[in-house]
């Protein structure tokens, strides 16, 4: 079954002078579907959504969100996002609630009694200036004003800093009715657990580059995996260590302790030849996957 694609990239590049910023770009983003981005500060994450929003324009490449060109038509794509930025820079000397009345007065169509229960949901203080307000305080006006007119797609960037831990579940269950209503939610994001709670696949952007598209599961699958082997007795090290995939072998007291990438099989198997006492394997997380990529950045340079 074909899926309907939200966000198309192809090709997409932005440099500034000498410095980098992101290079080639492809990347397809599909209805209802909940798309994280992931990458440490500085890898090319605000870059991307910037460039999509049309805020900078590219060195090449384009674009397209909901099969519009972003550059062309991008006030029409406006109308059908929101957006949360890294930095919300707001009016001040506004209160929360005149702050939310102006936007929602630029993008008409707003239902309050949802902003209401936004409001309620995300305990903000409407009636304080905004200048008045801690940052996660600020985040909060910020993704109600991103949620409020009940947008097809949802574009945030780092959208739960500064949100303590109860807010933040609150927030996630924000990403699960913009999907369950058929909605799509871009997110990018440093914070590993994050993602991995909330989002159907992800992109690895590293150094400018997206080096991996995948759904978690398929990423997990292919990191690196934590395993440990007790035995009634001595092991032959050097036959565990000509086996694929196995790294940082470790054998003390009768433990062998390493990772291991791909299939389980020939080790296991191996294993089998002795007798063994237990085996410990530690599930894989997105946090595997990602120190993998840039454990391999490293190498390269």
């Amino acid at each position: 079954m074909n899926q309907e694609n939200i966000i198309g990239v192809k090709n997409l590049t932005k440099t500034y002078g000498k410095n980098r910023g992101i290079i080639d770009i492809n990347l397809d983003v599909h209805r209802g579907e909940v798309f994280g981005y992931l990458g440490p500060n500085g890898a090319g994450k605000t870059t991307t959504i910037r460039l999509l929003l049309d805020f900078i324009r590219p060195s090449s490449g384009s674009a397209t969100i909901f099969g519009l060109d972003t550059r062309q038509s991008s006030v029409a794509v406006h109308r059908r996002l929101g957006y949360l930025p890294g930095e919300l820079a707001v009016y001040s000397d506004l209160t929360g609630e005149e702050f939310l009345k102006y936007i929602a007065n630029l993008r008409g169509d707003v239902d309050w009694h949802f902003v209401d229960g936004l409001v309620k949901r995300l305990e903000a203080d409407l009636k304080r200036k905004l200048r008045t307000l801690s940052h996660g305080n600020r985040q909060k006006i910020g993704l109600i004003q991103a949620f409020m007119h009940q947008p097809e797609l949802v574009m945030l960037d780092e959208p739960t800093t500064g949100l303590d831990p109860l807010m933040q579940q609150e927030f996630y269950r924000l990403v699960e009715e913009v999907k369950a209503r058929g909605g799509t939610v871009f997110l990018s994001s440093h914070i590993i657990p994050e993602v991995e709670r909330v989002c159907d696949r992800v992109g690895i952007i590293r150094e400018g580059r997206l080096v991996a598209v995948e759904t978690i599961d398929a990423l997990k699958s292919r990191a690196a995996r934590r395993l440990e082997i007790h035995f009634a007795g001595l092991v032959d090290k050097s036959i565990f260590a000509a086996l694929p995939g196995i790294r940082e072998l470790k054998i003390d007291n009768n433990i062998l302790s390493c990772s291991i990438i791909g299939s389980l099989d020939t080790l296991i198997k191996t294993a089998a030849r002795y007798e063994v006492v237990n085996v410990i394997s530690r599930e894989t997380s997105l946090e595997d996957v990602f120190l993998t990529y840039y454990a391999e950045e490293k190498k390269i340079a």
